[in-house]
């Protein structure tokens, strides 16, 4: 089973879309016979995308901090409710249980996670796809600043190429579809040796 890990608010947001691009996204994944990794919380848009691919009768795996369990209200209804000691030992594990990356909106955390995602992927420790889901143009000011990156000569060109932004749940759905196995030992790479 294809797994995919989600990156998104622990809040709803302000406008209705944000909402509706989770409940579409969570019931999508289900619909095409894909497990949900995300961080195990039971608000916001984390709650949406989860729920409705419970209710669409997916596999999700959510995976949270101890210390977040009560503070976020974690959703223990999920299939599988993995509690960790940290933050890091939360990301970790979303990384290996996961095959692709989705960013929907969100904040500090949200952007934390992905751009981690992407960096490690610079760096060649692994090439799973990652996409953000661009509702609203939400992410348009952090491509933009991508842009303004490479021009100042701190990201290369071809780097911008990590990711893949689309606008919608059917095009995130049809790109993920088409996602290569990156788990696999032809699409496997070996990480730089650093220092």
């Amino acid at each position: 089973m294809r797994s995919i890990c989600l990156y998104c608010g622990s809040s709803p947001g302000v406008s209705p879309a944000f909402t509706q691009a989770a409940a579409d996204f969570g019931a999508a994944v289900a619909a095409r016979g894909w497990r949900l990794v995300y961080g195990g919380g039971g608000g916001g848009l984390m709650g949406v995308a989860a729920r409705a691919a419970l209710a669409a009768g997916g596999e999700v795996v959510g995976i949270i901090p101890r210390a977040l369990l009560e503070q976020e209200h974690g959703l223990r209804e999920v299939s599988e409710l993995i509690v960790t000691e940290s933050l890091r030992e939360r990301k970790g594990i979303m990384f290996e249980r996961s095959d692709s990356f989705v960013a929907l909106p969100g904040g500090f955390g949200t952007l934390e996670e992905v751009v981690e995602t992407l960096t490690l992927r610079q760096l060649r420790y692994h090439k799973k796809p990652v996409y953000f889901l661009n509702t609203d143009g939400f992410y348009d000011p952090l491509l933009a600043f991508f842009t303004h990156a490479v021009a100042a000569g701190f990201v290369h060109p071809a780097q911008l190429g990590l990711f893949t932004v689309t606008a919608d749940v059917p095009g995130l759905m049809a790109l993920l579809a088409q996602a290569p196995d990156a788990t696999s030992p032809a699409g496997a790479l070996k990480p730089p040796a650093l220092g």
